[in-house]
């Protein structure tokens, strides 16, 4: 590579490093603008794996706005699964591009893409794309873009970690808040309200009118001050801003959420109708997923996780397998045990099953 091109490589690659620990969001926009610079090109792509059969979507551009899906039968995709580069004179002829491009590219013609990742962590691929006038991309330029797009895929796999990071203590503080709220606010809350009904009780015929409706009337305060702590609770302990009552698109927020902390997607299974699932039992629910996405997050360690929610007549089941190293036994379960006692109240049914080859917990209720 000529020393030119490899010290532009080294500085574009160290500005995304040091970008993407300070603005993640951003880092792909920074990346397909690098690229498209550094191969003189007139648009550049970040298509990024989103399916397990390869399936490629552009999430970011350098140029115009660009939202395709790509075949996991393209270039792209052939490129982001083996890690090998491709190019070609013009994208819209050569027989191993053209069945597959995109409407919004046919009016560009050579094209090269590289794998975009690391070894261990295959993000999907970077292209960039020259006019149909403009001349085809050259060896060396394909090897700068490689080079370029292997750098670039560690400092976003730097970034995925990074925001990871920060979401898990943005995670664990809503839980740690919620849960005080729960634990502690709460109960003292009700027990107040119950001394100050005793107090009313015992005292009886000794309390003049005015001071029986105070008593009533701070009662009444505690109990309001109790459901308003306890809608703080739900909304801290659901991951959907909207709060939603439907516990699919709980369900659906919280496999999200468990998917971008893992580097990976859980595969999701639903049988049946969650729409008039009763709230109680949504919220119990939802509490278990978490549970159990927390745990395999934590300490799983898997590169697998299957969940399975069915509703039918009789019963809402819950169950998450992974294929992680198991609970391991100096971690508390003080989460499972409470995960335990809300099965146990609603007359359902609470098991885990846990070895050094994964962990399957089960939660089932009668609805």
């Amino acid at each position: 590579m000529d020393p030119s091109l490899a010290r532009r490589v080294l500085v574009a690659s160290t500005e995304i490093t040091s970008a993407a620990l300070e603005d993640p969001e951003n880092v792909l926009r920074l990346v397909v603008d690098a690229a498209a610079e550094l191969a003189d090109a007139d648009l550049g792509l970040a298509m990024i794996t989103t399916a397990d059969d390869g399936t490629l979507t552009v999430e970011a551009s350098s140029g115009e706005p660009i939202g395709a899906t790509l075949s996991p039968r393209s270039a792209a995709a052939k490129a982001a699964r083996t890690g090998v580069p491709i190019m070609a004179d013009d994208v819209t002829n050569d027989p191993r591009t053209a069945p597959y491009v995109p409407h919004a590219l046919r009016s560009y013609g050579p094209f090269a893409v590289a794998p975009f990742g690391t070894k261990d962590r295959k993000i999907g691929a970077l292209a960039v794309y020259r006019r149909r006038d403009k001349p085809p991309f050259t060896q060396e330029t394909v090897d700068v873009l490689t080079a370029f797009a292997a750098q670039a895929g560690l400092a976003v796999v730097l970034a995925e970690g990074f925001t990871a990071r920060q979401r898990v203590a943005v995670y664990e503080e809503r839980e740690r808040i919620a849960r005080d709220l729960h634990d502690v606010i709460i109960q003292r809350l009700y027990g107040a309200g119950v001394q100050l009904s005793l107090l009313e009780r015992r005292l009886g015929k000794k309390l003049d009118n005015t001071d029986r409706t105070r008593i009533n009337e701070a009662v009444d305060l505690v109990d309001e001050t109790i459901a308003e702590v306890r809608a703080t609770v739900r909304k801290l302990r659901n991951t959907d801003p909207a709060d939603s009552t439907d516990l699919l698109d709980s369900i659906n927020a919280e496999v999200r959420t468990a998917g971008e902390l893992l580097g990976f997607s859980p595969r999701l299974h639903v049988a049946g109708d969650l729409a008039n699932v009763p709230r109680k039992l949504a919220d119990d629910s939802r509490a278990a997923l978490r549970e159990a996405l927390s745990n395999v997050v934590r300490h799983s360690g898997a590169t697998n996780v299957q969940i399975d929610v069915r509703r039918d007549e009789k019963h809402l089941l819950l169950r998450v397998a992974d294929n992680g190293c198991g609970i391991p036994s100096g971690v508390t379960q003080r989460g499972l045990r409470h995960l335990a006692e809300r099965a146990k109240s609603a007359s359902g049914d609470f098991r885990v099953v846990s070895s050094p080859n994964g962990t399957t917990l089960t939660w089932s209720v009668p609805v």
